[in-house]
């Protein structure tokens, strides 16, 4: 059946309901289509339920960080079973809702493959969609590692539906996944294991903090091992040895689930990009300024399926809010990621915005660097709290804050500070005048600037 469209939006997570939603309100025949369950990657298998996992694991840690500092943890610990079922409480209604959502807003919505037919159609099962305007929005997916026993790999998906925790697990990469993940499983009671083929892990964070934040995932007996690539998966009847190649040679790592952590890629190989003439690589879809497709002007890009900003839930927002007005009104708004925070959600989290010091150095800026360890501060020897420092980068000449770098209980939290100076321009001194709240980690921001 064809059908004929102002707008189609190959997606349905933030960046795609953000463009398909706007378009909707004035007054656009707008579509969706997606392959898999609607919702898209953080409200059904990113950082929504690894927030409700986390969240947990980070009170069970509270636990016992607190015992014998006036609470008797007792046999408190933390039941996975239980935590999956309060999990799906939140991911669970997901598809259903968006699905209703879209058609209050009479949006048309379609499960299937989307194909590009030409420059300005899409074929979806037995439906051809002729549009005016597409929206290439469709997530991300774990990146081929083309290793020998691949198929063997779970996936971060596959961890957010284990029904039990198992008794040894192997993450395949260095990043936020790995990390986050190792540190719910160990506070599960899994002896976990994270392989980085680099010899620093965390490569967008600041490196003296994720130096600290390594030391103490190593201290909670997470092993992390440095300078190994994996090279394959294997079964044996014990389970499963992820192989390893270092610089001594072969590694064995005996395990019960080996996941994929090592990064994920927007699922563009079979949407038959060059038919429609849509240039990408394999960060995805290059776009210009304004998320416009740079070799076919009638379909922009966002989220994760864009080659342009870093892979987060609030840059895929606002991403979606950008192509939106751009369509509306034609290209106007271009991209600005000045101030974005990023945080790994590890307990404690480890967070970021702004520029490193190597890049501020790069630059030739002159300026001053605040850094220390913060666990001797009342703010985390009141909660026991054995991990927590921070850096930040100060422009000499104008005391503008060129870089925050924040590791500790509520450092997700004081990022956001952070991230408000850098975008609105905010001076340091503008931070130390404020009357904070006391005592709070907001109010040790006066003495970090």
């Amino acid at each position: 059946m064809k059908q004929n469209f102002d707008l189609v939006v190959v997606g349905t997570g933030v960046a795609a309901s953000t463009v398909a939603g706007r378009c909707r309100k004035e007054g656009w025949s707008v579509a969706v289509i997606d392959s898999r369950p609607f919702g898209g990657t953080c409200a059904l298998r990113g950082c929504d339920p690894k927030k409700v996992l986390v969240g947990v694991a980070s009170l069970a840690d509270w636990a016992r960080r607190m015992q014998g500092k006036g609470f008797d943890s007792g046999r408190a610990s933390l039941d996975w079973p239980a935590l999956m079922r309060f999990k799906r409480t939140f991911t669970d209604p997901v598809p259903e809702s968006r699905e209703r959502d879209f058609a209050e807003q009479g949006i048309a919505a379609f499960h299937g493959r989307a194909r590009f037919e030409g420059p300005a159609a899409i074929r979806v099962g037995e439906d051809l969609l002729s549009f005016r305007s597409a929206v290439i929005a469709a997530g991300a997916a774990p990146a081929r590692l083309h290793i020998e026993g691949e198929s063997l790999l779970a996936t971060s998906d596959d961890f957010l539906e284990l029904e039990r925790m198992p008794a040894r697990i192997v993450f395949i990469g260095g990043g936020y996944i790995a990390f986050e993940f190792a540190h719910i499983a160990a506070r599960a009671g899994a002896a976990a294991t994270i392989l980085h083929r680099g010899e620093r892990p965390l490569e967008l964070f600041d490196p003296d903090l994720v130096g600290n934040l390594v030391a103490h995932t190593r201290s909670l007996g997470i092993r992390v091992e440095l300078g190994t690539e994996a090279a394959g998966v294997v079964k044996n009847a014990q389970g499963l040895v992820a192989v390893a190649k270092t610089k001594a040679g072969e590694q064995r790592f005996p395990a019960d689930l080996v996941v994929h952590a090592a990064g994920r890629v927007p699922p563009l190989d079979d949407l038959n990009l060059a038919s429609a003439n849509v240039e990408a690589e394999r960060r995805g879809v290059k776009v210009n300024e304004f998320l416009q497709s740079i070799t076919n002007p009638a379909i922009y890009a966002a989220g994760d399926a864009a080659a342009s900003g870093a892979p987060l839930t609030p840059v895929a927002g606002y991403e979606g809010s950008i192509a939106a007005d751009n369509l509306i009104r034609g290209n106007h708004r271009k991209l600005n990621y000045a101030g974005l925070a990023s945080v790994v959600f590890t307990i404690p989290p480890l967070t970021a915005v702004g520029m490193h010091e190597e890049a501020a150095r790069a630059e030739g800026l002159r300026f001053r660097r605040i850094f220390k360890d913060t666990t001797g501060w009342y703010s985390s020897r009141r909660i026991a709290e054995e991990c927590s420092g921070f850096k930040v980068i100060i422009e000499e000449e104008t005391g503008r804050i060129l870089g925050a770098h924040v590791l500790g209980e509520g450092a997700d939290e004081v990022i956001n500070v952070f991230a408000l100076a850098i975008r609105t321009g905010l001076r340091a001194d503008s931070l130390r005048d404020v009357l904070w709240a006391y005592p709070t980690h907001g109010s040790n921001l006066q003495y970090m600037v």
